[in-house]
């Protein structure tokens, strides 16, 4: 599995035997770059602007965008978890979905702008993915220390954060990564320009990975 950030919540995922799974495509206006992207799946966590821009998603993908277990192509199954979107349990708004991904003996989970620390059903249902992408801007998603929490909760053996502010994103309201960074201490980042991972290797993976957007 070989895992590239192209910023904000969007991740792309391509097997060994070369299938490509997107995760919330994002549009011009976040301040990243917005590149074509080839893909056969695309999980969509919600349908806010900033992260079901399927438009320039190229390769007619099976789009994902709703709770329950699919299996869009053979060895890949995705289930979507409902979650709240805020600390309100959905009232401010709405719910997204998290993702969890199992292909290649890997169960990588995305957990879209997930916006409260998971109560127990839904810490139940995500409990120990190999590989956790998770929000840690705060304001519309979780903020560095309801992050760093539910990373205790659901023990990841590979956590990668999103949707936060970096130097080419432009939504100011979210912070940036170091305050979450500094809940996670004494965990370092390993920084990197993308991640390849394999079940025989994951324990010999960094448990904290910084990507670059690539």
């Amino acid at each position: 599995m070989l895992i590239t950030y192209h910023g904000h919540s969007e991740f792309l995922i391509e097997t060994g035997s070369g299938i490509r799974v997107l995760f919330d495509p994002f549009p011009a206006g976040i301040g990243y770059p917005v590149n074509r992207v080839r893909a056969d799946v695309v999980a969509v966590s919600h349908h806010h602007f900033d992260h079901d821009h399927v438009d320039k998603v190229d390769g007619n993908p099976s789009v994902i965008d709703r709770p329950g277990r699919h299996a869009p192509l053979p060895g890949v199954i995705l289930t979507g978890f409902p979650a709240p979107h805020d600390g309100e349990g959905g009232k401010k708004r709405g719910q997204v979905l998290c993702f969890l991904l199992q292909t290649e003996g890997l169960r990588a989970l995305h957990l879209g702008d997930l916006g409260a620390v998971p109560d127990a059903e839904l810490t139940r249902s995500l409990f120990m993915p190999d590989i956790l992408f998770i929000p840690v801007g705060g304001f519309y998603t979780l903020e560095a220390e309801g992050a760093a929490r539910t990373v205790k909760l659901l023990q990841p053996r590979v956590i990668l954060p999103m949707h936060y502010h970096a130097r080419n994103g432009n939504i100011d309201k979210i912070a940036t990564l170091e305050p979450f960074l500094a809940a996670m201490k004494p965990e370092l980042p390993s920084r990197q320009p993308l991640l390849r991972v394999t079940r025989e290797d994951l324990s010999q993976q960094p448990r904290l990975v910084e990507l670059s957007v690539g």
